[in-house]
């Protein structure tokens, strides 16, 4: 397990992901993500609470490509964004959102739904503020609840154009940009009904400290937001251009857990 001391760096490089146990022996863990949700056994838990998302005061600072996606940053130095309720017991704050997407509209979302795949994922970042910081609360078991949304093609989601019109000037990797009065909200569908389980990082070092709850309604995106999605680089100023697609990791063995559901 690697040291934090602050934010964290993950790293999304060669060997790619069906090989990532020969670096991170945790990748064949108890408790990896994505799985997928197999809707037949998911249990139907009336003991979850309602999901509570107060992005009111989000302050956003900076999108960035950092070479496996792209971040967009949140100050977590406050409880100025955070999420309560559902699964969860205490109070986690967001830092950061990214997504995962394919090359093409037929694959792209990490958890899939009765092994159906989204053309992308979106995967809003909480940590669970009674650890005092991130790097520490990554450590926990209960450290992190990641809100997991799937992306459709339909029409063009205006709560994601903002995010859409600054990926030209990250296009490559390392390279960031002031992003400021962004309301995460606007990513979210109506419904909060979600699935939610014990899992991982799905980015190395896959560490075994997330709450997912991932909602069963997915966004709208257009297929010309998408394509904005393809056109960034994994690969950085200098380097051959790789153009970022497929940034997702396959599902892994659920194993001894159990799906529950907020929703008949």
């Amino acid at each position: 397990m690697l040291p934090f001391t602050g934010r964290l760096t993950l790293v999304f490089s060669p060997p790619g992901p069906e090989l990532w146990h020969e670096s991170f022996p945790i990748a064949k863990g108890e408790r990896q993500s994505p799985v997928d949700i197999d809707t037949k056994v998911v249990k139907y838990d009336p003991a979850l609470k309602p999901l509570s998302v107060s992005y009111e005061q989000a302050t956003s600072r900076k999108i960035l490509n950092n070479g496996h996606s792209f971040n967009v940053e949140f100050d977590d130095s406050q409880d100025k964004a955070v999420l309560r309720g559902g699964p969860l017991e205490g109070t986690y704050r967001l830092i950061q959102f990214h997504f995962h997407w394919g090359s093409s509209d037929a694959q792209g979302s990490e958890h899939t739904v009765d092994k159906k795949k989204y053309p992308a994922e979106l995967h809003l970042v909480h940590w669970n503020t009674k650890y005092g910081e991130f790097g520490k609360a990554v450590q926990q078991a209960d450290g992190l609840a990641v809100l997991g949304v799937f992306l459709k093609i339909g029409s063009a989601k205006p709560g994601l154009q903002k995010v859409v019109d600054m990926l030209d000037s990250i296009k490559i990797k390392g390279q960031s940009a002031e992003f400021t009065n962004f309301d995460p909200h606007g990513l979210l569908p109506e419904s909060l009904d979600y699935w939610t389980y014990p899992g991982s990082l799905t980015t190395p070092p896959l560490l075994e400290c997330v709450t997912w709850i991932v909602l069963k309604e997915p966004i709208s995106v257009s297929s010309e937001q998408m394509l904005k999605f393809r056109n960034l680089n994994f690969s950085g100023d200098g380097e051959p251009e790789e153009l970022m697609v497929d940034n997702w990791r396959p599902a892994q063995p659920l194993r001894n857990r159990q799906i529950k559901a907020s929703f008949k």
